[in-house]
């Protein structure tokens, strides 16, 4: 029996929802242990929660950010209104994050990244701060994609 394509396009969009958020949880256990990014990474392989995520889309979301952090930033820090270290630890994920996927995932609509970025922050981050990453998320993508 063949899935039908709608119901095969929500399975992926979640489970790329499930690794987008394993992957900000995993940047920031390696922003604050400073353990390497495939030791990190082999942890999350034996996580259930890995299950109803895309695994190859985590995988390559942890060891890009994670390989180019200086770059990504670069691409940050100019819309920024503090160093990057003073930034929150989770919004600091997400933005590298979001950096990461407006640069190298074209496949993703910029608005796509962007909601997605600013739901994690209201879940996850400090009492406003999805307006924070909303807005240098916004400014980073009209950088990036033009």
């Amino acid at each position: 029996m063949t899935i039908p394509p709608d119901i095969a396009h929500r399975r992926h969009t979640h489970a790329r929802r499930h690794a987008r958020r394993l992957a900000m949880q995993a940047l920031y256990q390696w922003q604050l242990t400073g353990y390497p990014a495939r030791e990190i990474l082999n942890q999350y392989a034996d996580d259930p929660e890995m299950e109803k995520a895309d695994w190859e889309y985590f995988r390559r979301l942890l060891l890009g950010v994670t390989a180019e952090t200086a770059q990504l930033d670069a691409a940050i820090t100019p819309h920024l209104d503090r160093p990057m270290e003073q930034v929150d630890p989770v919004e600091r994920a997400l933005l590298r994050l979001a950096a990461y996927e407006l640069h190298h995932c074209p496949e993703v609509p910029y608005k796509v990244v962007i909601h997605e970025a600013v739901a994690l922050a209201k879940k996850y981050g400090a009492e406003q701060g999805h307006r924070f990453v909303n807005g240098v998320i916004d400014k980073v993508a009209a950088a990036l994609r033009h």
